[in-house]
């Protein structure tokens, strides 16, 4: 009772709530979308194939660590389930972000003001809040590390608690790390900061002195670095014991080197990935020069924000939610702007604000009319204004088509009938309750080498599905249809029947 008297005199308690409670209203359209997007239907369909004893990566396969189809595998591939759980995941991102701001700003205004940007970018679909992707995993812990690892550098605590402390924020960014290898790019941010304040102004050349930097300060940052290698350890362990090792390695790590590089490419390959490196580090060595006339909190937030934006143009591909690693230190770099006296400096973060956003406005093309539109549509379809077809069909053209397919496949096959899908609309298979013949999700999983086309045939050998499914958006199906008759059209959407 103690508690709750105190927490009802306490303004930034009410300020909290109210936030948290604009998070979940503005989340709450995603729960009932359609299951249209891409890249969840093929987590829906390799959390059904694991929960059916297959081996994640040798028999079914993505470019992502494990972490996120575990998430989809626990919630048997549902999507509601799994919104419900990116949206709780969020909420308390949003709780653990606002008493951060807390911690850098000690203003209740400053507090409120970056947590209401981040709710907007974070609980809205500008930035695609309301997927269940990745980075929409990955900000609680991502937040709560960098909340542990600057509380103990502004506070005394017992070198125990320092330790602890490390070590949790440290197994918070491995989590993270195992939702999406990105996270690598915070933890080194986090532990650039660390360096950064310990680090003395006048460093001696004396051996004595560099021995007792290395020995003292150096310390936290490989207990950090402890916390962060527990989870992949694990990891590496489980599938090691699985035999499945090499797949993972080639999978989450080889197979993403082609990935970054494609949209790297400047005058040489990995050109453009280069010159980010050399902004990066200019920034970085920027701050390292000027961390004596500058705040612990300046310190931390510039260069988590730097991190985060490398991080968002590290694979040089424009796809929107990439930007929601950005949303953290960009509000806080807002509620640095608004904190300081200085009309120079002022000028100078809004500034960098200014061209930061039209940088990522240009590259990643976020649509605010279709967000405030989104809206609009899922209270049209709650009030019965909207019928199902085109509520679906808001969100993507085909997903109305994608529907009927699955129903096709529903009510035409067994529980031990094989369908293979060459498309790239992976939710057909979770919503029909079917898991691919073979290792691949989508068309253009196959596609990329000959070794997936390889395992592809010989996966269709095996299975002989009963349905072969092509789109109209694909290429032509390479596999052989000799024992295949054209048996349905939907759509453009050709249904070959097996006749032999």
């Amino acid at each position: 009772m103690k508690a709750l008297k105190i927490l009802e005199k306490s303004k930034s308690f009410w300020y909290l709530l109210s936030l948290s409670l604009f998070f979940f209203i503005l989340r709450l359209p995603s729960l009932i979308e359609p299951n249209w997007y891409g890249d969840e239907g093929i987590y829906q369909v390799i959390g059904l194939a694991m929960n059916r004893n297959r081996m994640l990566y040798s028999q079914i396969w993505d470019n992502k660590p494990p972490l996120l189809y575990i998430v989809y595998a626990f919630f048997h591939g549902d999507q509601f389930q799994v919104r419900l759980f990116s949206l709780i995941s969020g909420l308390l991102a949003v709780v653990v972000f606002f008493k951060l701001t807390q911690l850098l700003f000690k203003q209740l205004k400053v507090s409120i003001i970056s947590t209401i940007l981040f709710v907007l970018l974070f609980g809205t679909p500008l930035l695609e809040g309301n997927i269940a992707n990745a980075e929409n995993f990955m900000l609680l812990p991502i937040i709560a590390a960098g909340y542990l690892v600057y509380k103990i550098s502004i506070k005394n605590y017992t070198v125990y608690a320092i330790r602890n402390t490390l070590i949790l924020a440290g197994l918070l960014l491995g989590v993270s790390f195992l939702f999406k290898i990105v996270a690598v790019f915070d933890l080194a941010a986090f532990c650039l900061f660390l360096i950064i304040v310990s680090f003395p102004d006048k460093f001696s050349n004396s051996f004595s002195k560099i021995k007792s930097f290395i020995e003292k300060d150096l310390k936290p940052i490989l207990i950090l670095l402890f916390g962060f290698i527990i989870p992949l350890s694990v990891t590496v362990l489980y599938f090691l014991i699985n035999h499945a090792f090499s797949d993972f390695t080639r999978a989450v790590f080889f197979s993403n080197v082609g990935y970054v590089g494609y949209g790297n490419k400047l005058i040489i390959p990995q050109g453009l990935l280069i010159l980010k490196l050399l902004v990066l580090a200019s920034v970085t060595f920027f701050v390292f020069l000027k961390r004596k006339f500058m705040s612990e909190a300046s310190i931390f937030i510039i260069i988590w924000f730097a991190f985060s934006l490398f991080n968002t143009f590290f694979s040089g591909r424009p796809y929107t939610h990439y930007t929601l690693v950005t949303a953290p230190s960009l509000c806080l770099l807002i509620g640095l702007m608004v904190t300081v006296n200085k009309q120079r400096e002022k000028f100078i973060y809004l500034l960098i604000l200014i061209f930061t956003t039209i940088i990522l406005c240009v590259t990643f093309k976020p649509n605010v009319k279709k967000s405030v539109s989104y809206y609009e549509n899922a209270v049209s379809f709650l009030m019965n204004k909207k019928d199902v077809i085109s509520y679906q069909t808001f969100f993507d053209h085909k997903t109305p088509r994608d529907y009927d397919i699955a129903s096709f496949i529903r009510t035409h096959t067994s529980s031990t009938d094989n369908v293979f899908i060459w498309g790239d609309s992976a939710q057909i298979y979770a919503l029909s309750g079917k898991i691919p013949p073979g290792k691949y999700t989508v068309a253009y999983h196959i596609t990329q080498s000959q070794m997936a086309f390889s395992q592809t045939q010989s996966d269709l050998n095996t299975a002989n599905p009963k349905y072969i499914i092509t789109f109209p958006e694909s290429h032509a199906i390479p596999f052989s249809l000799s024992q295949y008759g054209a048996r349905f059209v939907f759509n453009d959407v050709v249904i070959y029947e097996r006749t032999l």
